[in-house]
């Protein structure tokens, strides 16, 4: 055995094994280093993504801010929720909604404030401008932010009751829908801290807070003339976000401003109700126009276009699907009235339910206590449009009346008794000019006909005429003639 080749362990000279024991220790003490400088390498990493993980979400000084200036529906409440999430991927700080609403419908309020409280980023909602409010529903937002504030000068509560608001109010304030907006309100009062019987009030009294009011009765919690002195005032603050205590960092804060795209405010063009009632009405008579004169395109394609469009908005508006139904079904009457005309008992049953389907489009979301925007199509609107859509069917029922009474004349009954040339002589067959049309002819009594001669058309079998010399025919061959083509 090659002795060089053999373990240290089996060697037995001493040296040897001195030696690579030796070898043995430094390796280990190499390899021993060089894992140390592995968990250390992890340990600051790990470490420094968690610091960097924990300042982009609590000391990143990013704050997310937007603003709403309508009233609250599916549309805005799909933006804000938007808002509140992409605040929440960007690790941003706290995100702050500028508010300025008449409020809205219950069923999208109660959604927008659980997007809020279930939010893992501080959410102030800050009514704002001096002539702000939030009132109604609106008051449900305000207090459901981790932090509410107001300008001096904007209101919050409930909207301004006339005496027919009054009147109904006292008459249903203790609806079910009116106890079920009460104990949500106070339900979120008291998981913010604030004071549910100043808000209970809103409801069931109709009193609305100036922003002072609002700050005493710790209805709010702070009053700001801006962006900057409500981020200044809220430095330090504390909130509960997601079972978790947070003190707020302001100091220096960056505010970047989102904005709703082009799509978002297209849609809030469109959630018009007498833009709506117009897109559907007209989009429906174009498509009715498409079917009465087919062959083209432009009419038709437009009217899709606009009932797509109407469809679409239909689906964040609280609209009232009888209504459409009655507004569909009276254009469809309408056309069977113009492509059947009777006594006019479809017409006059389609316009009626045109009529009751534009005053039912829109269904009257409000609760007791909290009355919502109203949204209707105006009356005015509703008679401007039944005028121009009666106008045109009027007159198309009137042609398709009028063509009723048309009688159509077969071809042949059109070339019998016409005058003719003969352009090839007829021995007894040749070729006529009738009607600036080549026919094929044949002399009635087998005489040859020259070219030239003028000949009458005395009958016709298939695609063949029978003719007389002009000259020939004879009153009682006329009257014969004249016969046949009245029969």
């Amino acid at each position: 055995m090659n002795r060089s080749r053999m373990p240290f362990w089996v060697s037995n000279d001493p040296a040897i094994r001195k030696r690579s024991c030796s070898m043995l220790m430094e390796r280990a003490k190499t390899i021993h280093h060089l894992l140390m400088f592995l968990c250390l390498m992890t340990a600051g990493w790990i470490m420094s993504v968690g610091i960097v993980n924990a300042q982009s979400v609590e000391n990143t000084g990013v704050v997310i801010a937007g603003r709403l200036d309508a009233n609250i529906n599916s549309g805005s409440v799909r933006i804000l929720k938007g808002w509140i999430e992409d605040a929440d991927q960007r690790g941003a700080s706290l995100f702050v909604l500028e508010l300025n609403t008449s409020g809205g419908r219950l069923d999208e309020t109660r959604d927008l404030v659980g997007a809020i409280r279930g939010s893992n980023v501080p959410v102030v909602v800050f009514v704002t401008p001096s002539d702000a409010r939030a009132v109604a529903a609106g008051t449900f937002v305000v207090v459901a932010g981790h932090i509410a504030a107001m300008t001096p000068g904007a209101r919050i509560g409930a909207v301004p009751p006339s005496d027919d608001w009054r009147e109904d109010f006292l008459r249903t304030m203790g609806s079910r829908e009116t106890r079920d907006a009460a104990t949500l309100l106070r339900g979120i009062a008291s998981e913010r801290g604030r004071n549910a019987e100043a808000l209970d009030r809103t409801i069931f009294q109709g009193i609305s807070y100036s922003a002072e009011e609002a700050v005493r009765l710790e209805i709010v919690d702070f009053s700001a003339n801006d962006v900057p002195d409500l981020l200044t005032k809220i430095d330090g603050f504390g909130v509960t976000v997601a079972g978790a205590e947070r003190t707020l960092i302001t100091t220096n804060a960056v505010v970047e401003w989102v904005e709703t795209t082009r799509v978002q405010r297209f849609m809030r063009w469109l959630a018009d109700p007498q833009l709506l009632f117009f897109m559907l009405t007209f989009g429906g008579f174009l498509v009715l126009f498409e079917l009465l004169n087919p062959g083209g395109w432009a009419a038709g394609a437009t009217g899709v276009v606009l009932l797509l469009l109407t469809f679409l908005a239909l689906g964040s508006m609280p609209v009232n699907w009888v209504g459409v139904s009655l507004i569909v079904g009276g254009l469809i009457l309408i056309f069977i009235e113009i492509y059947s005309p009777a006594w006019g008992g479809f017409g006059l049953a389609g316009g009626i339910s045109f009529v009751l389907g534009g005053f039912l489009l829109f269904g009257d979301s409000s609760v007791p206590g909290l009355p919502a925007p109203e949204v209707r199509v105006d009356i005015r609107v509703l008679a401007l449009v039944s005028v121009l859509l009666a106008v045109p069917l009027i007159g198309l029922g009137y042609s398709a009346r009028k063509s009723r009474n048309i009688r159509i004349v077969p071809r042949n009954d059109q070339i019998m008794g016409q005058p003719g040339v003969v352009r090839k002589a007829l021995n007894p067959k040749g070729t006529v000019q009738v009607a600036n049309e080549l026919w094929t002819a044949e002399s009635d009594t087998g005489v040859t006909i020259q070219s030239g001669d003028t000949v009458i058309v005395s009958e016709v079998e298939g695609v063949t005429l029978k003719v007389a010399r002009e000259a020939s025919v004879g009153s009682e061959q006329a009257a014969v003639i004249e016969n046949n083509r009245s029969l």
